[in-house]
């Protein structure tokens, strides 16, 4: 399960939206939004942000044991 909280937050420190992560990762907005509420992401998205987020510590977030 994903740390949607933590992500908001690094999306935030970096200055961005959600909808602005969600065009660097090449999907809408709108589905951006259903997979924070859902907490659920492919790998190919994840890895995006990662690099654009420059999150160093990537499975606390992305696979949180929650």
């Amino acid at each position: 399960m994903i740390k949607t909280d933590e992500l908001r937050g690094i999306i935030a420190k970096n200055g961005l939206s959600q909808s602005d992560v969600a065009i660097k990762i090449g999907i809408t907005p709108k589905t951006f939004y259903e997979k924070m509420k859902n907490g659920v992401f492919g790998s190919d998205e994840i890895q995006i942000m990662i690099n654009e987020l420059h999150i160093e510590d990537p499975v606390s977030i992305f696979f949180a044991n929650e």
